[in-house]
């Protein structure tokens, strides 16, 4: 797998929070809400997301679900 692609990181707000560490985030510029999820290292440090929290997102390529990777 190459991992040496770049991803495209968004700023977000958490709207909404779903259980199973799932999150629902407005990203700036855009009116639609994109259905997220912790990643790996925040799940393992056991960082908190709470609504109303500045987050950025990578970007899943395919347009699916977007991955929370910190918590500004």
């Amino acid at each position: 797998m190459d991992n040496n692609k770049e991803k495209s990181q968004l700023n977000g707000i958490v709207t909404e929070a779903l259980p199973n560490t799932f999150f629902k985030v407005k990203l700036e510029g855009q009116e639609d809400e994109l259905l997220t999820y912790l990643a790996g290292k925040m799940r393992l440090h056991r960082i908190r997301v709470l609504i109303g929290d500045k987050v950025i997102v990578e970007l899943d390529q395919y347009g699916g679900k977007g991955r929370i990777v910190k918590r500004l």
